[in-house]
């Protein structure tokens, strides 16, 4: 059976782009350099919570958004499209439970980490708060004080892919049930 024109068959293994870091770092500039170069679906939540809820920003929707983005990502990994997941990962586990489902789906990962002086992403958050308003939120400088404690930096075997994925957390058998109960179906 001939293929359509225009149509090329794909002879390696689709990557998932994962974009790690603080707000204004330069994920989202990063992820659209990605989209374009690698041929990539670029999955951005700010862009979708901002669509949905405009000035608020509800913990619940995104936890349900990224579920519900990173869902469309493996399914388009299934068919052979390169991803690009564009939201922090600050959580090792996020990160585990992302690499090993596209293991499964014999896909490979790319990660790539942010990290700006404080000074510098504060300018930056406030440059993009000026300049585009409608793409983002104010952030404190507590936030951000209480962000960048909570991240887990990926260590170099993360980011270069050396490092064996995690076991999944104690009372969840497998990531795919993690990533179910961490990123809900929908809101309660």
């Amino acid at each position: 059976m001939s293929r359509p024109l225009g149509v090329e068959v794909r002879t390696t293994p689709p990557v998932l782009f994962l974009t790690v870091g603080l707000p204004g770092t330069g994920k989202t500039t990063e992820a659209r350099r990605i989209e374009v170069e690698q041929n990539a679906l670029r999955l951005t939540k700010d862009e979708w919570i901002k669509a949905l809820y405009g000035l608020t920003n509800p913990p619940a929707a995104s936890d349900v958004i990224e579920g519900r983005l990173i869902e469309i990502g493996l399914r388009a990994l299934q068919l052979g499209i390169n991803v690009v997941i564009d939201y922090g990962l600050w959580g090792r586990d996020e990160r585990s439970a992302l690499r090993k489902a596209a293991a499964d789906l014999g896909a490979t990962v790319q990660m790539r980490y942010f990290d700006l002086t404080p000074a510098e992403q504060r300018r930056r958050i406030d440059r993009r708060q000026a300049a585009e308003p409608h793409t983002t939120w104010h952030m404190t400088d507590e936030e951000l004080a209480t962000w960048s404690a909570t991240i887990r930096v990926p260590t170099p075997g993360e980011l270069d892919g050396s490092e064996p994925i995690d076991e999944p957390p104690a009372g969840f058998a497998s990531w795919d049930q993690w990533r179910g109960h961490r990123r809900p179906a929908s809101i309660s």
